[in-house]
């Protein structure tokens, strides 16, 4: 039986280099996946390799982010037959980097300590103004902000945070009833977050049932 030398990597630190690589595929991949989100020593194996590797990034020019806009529009509003489906994220989203051009958000959020790595942001502003949520992914942390400001959702109703990613599928990030608050959550940046209005407790089928009031992308800051 052949013998680690001392110049072998250990075991976890080749698997989280192939999976920082892309070289892990099914179970594999869903399984090293899994292990960063629990296992800290691992998780901190998979930051140094993200790391080590990133000056690759300067080599190749940055390919274009795919339109999702479309899928995610036809998940979170499918069109009633014989009916045409009405263009509700995109105005939305519009609305929103409208509001940011002319500084016309209600919210100046300011978190006192520093962020402790690379962090997203996003700005959700409702199409009235009435209502503004602001959101800070610290990535080192894996742990999302949010401070929601305006009009609170009315009886037997609860706000809920969605992100939406490359599956199309809406996931629940939480019901919001505290102003400010901390969500453990796994995120990345061209993920698209939304707020919408659901029955108190949040939304009883895991997709959105509600309204749904604002939607941002997540953009690094």
């Amino acid at each position: 039986m052949s013998q680690q030398t001392d110049d072998t990597p250990p075991p976890d630190d080749v698997l989280a280099a192939e999976y920082v690589l892309g070289l892990l595929e099914g179970d594999d991949w869903q399984a090293a996946k899994d292990r960063a989100a629990i296992d800290g020593a691992f998780a901190a194996r998979v930051q140094a390799w993200e790391t080590r590797l990133a000056p690759l990034n300067d080599l190749y020019d940055d390919a274009p982010a795919p339109d999702l806009m479309p899928q995610i529009e036809a998940q979170l509003f499918p069109a009633a037959p014989g009916r045409k489906r009405r263009s509700w994220l995109w105005g939305l989203l519009s609305g929103t980097a409208v509001a940011a051009a002319f500084g016309v958000a209600l919210l100046v959020w300011d978190i006192a300590a520093p962020p402790s790595g690379p962090t997203l942001q996003a700005e959700l502003v409702a199409e009235d103004r009435e209502l503004v949520l602001q959101a800070r992914f610290d990535m080192a942390s894996a742990e999302l902000r949010v401070s929601l400001r305006g009009q609170g959702a009315g009886a037997d109703l609860d706000y809920e945070l969605w992100v939406i990613d490359e599956t199309e599928i809406p996931r629940s990030l939480g019901v919001l009833r505290d102003g400010e608050l901390t969500i453990p959550a796994e995120l990345a940046q061209g993920q698209v977050l939304a707020l919408s209005l659901e029955p108190a407790g949040g939304s009883p089928t895991g997709l959105p049932t509600g309204d749904v009031l604002a939607v941002a992308e997540l953009t690094e800051s």
